[in-house]
């Protein structure tokens, strides 16, 4: 179902939310709920103006603290944010994606203002404790999490070593900077894309503490 948002102190009239499910009915008062919490982030970025949120039940006794998914996809003028989760309730597992889109656009916003100001503002004694004690909680809380095969029992008769997804993207051209920030939207751990200045494929990733690394093709000489 694709409906524009009825109560404007939720949403934007213009705002649309479409809520699937796989394996499961979606309640009415669910959808309420899951339309009440994407106000805050649509708040955080006005710009993104379609929602759509689907649920799936994996009925799998191994998995049980890991049966129900929500994965949530924005997407805005020239932009998209994905963030999903899995968790032993639907309820849960909304709050964790909107805890993980809302942290990635807090991180874009960031780094979109740092960039119009010339210069990374440096954090204080203070701050940089914070940060460094937020984060390791955050990385004590997933650990495990994501030590499973997301695509297992989704492909049938393969073999170690073949390539079981392939996915294309638009190929235009980008800075670095805005490059990091897709990547930080989607939440993967690397992004693809052609690099503005040079013309060439290229590769930004996740490094270890909060660096990230720039691997670019260059022509045989």
């Amino acid at each position: 179902m694709t409906t524009p948002a009825e109560n404007t102190d939720v949403l934007s009239p213009e705002t649309q939310v479409s809520i699937t499910g796989r394996n499961v009915e979606v309640p009415e008062h669910f959808a309420d709920r899951v339309k009440t919490k994407l106000a805050k982030i649509e708040r955080l970025d006005p710009t993104l103006t379609f929602f759509h949120v689907e649920l799936q039940h994996e009925p799998n006794p191994r998995r049980e603290a890991q049966c129900d998914r929500i994965q949530i996809t924005a997407t805005g003028k020239g932009h998209l944010a994905r963030a999903e989760a899995k968790e032993d309730s639907f309820y849960a597992a909304l709050e964790t994606a909107l805890a993980k889109m809302e942290r990635s656009l807090r991180k874009v916003k960031a780094r979109r203002s740092i960039a119009r100001s010339g210069h990374r503002a440096p954090l204080s004694t203070g701050e940089a404790a914070a940060s460094l004690v937020n984060e390791a909680k955050e990385a004590q809380q997933n650990v495990g999490k994501y030590d499973v095969d997301p695509y297992e029992g989704s492909v049938e008769d393969a073999t170690p070593g073949q390539v079981v997804r392939t996915k294309e993207h638009p190929a235009t051209p980008m800075s670095v900077d805005d490059a990091l920030s897709e990547m930080e939207l989607v939440g993967h751990d690397f992004f693809l894309f052609v690099d503005e200045d040079t013309g060439r494929p290229s590769v930004v990733y996740r490094r270890h503490a909060y660096d990230y690394g720039l691997i670019s093709l260059a022509e045989e000489s």
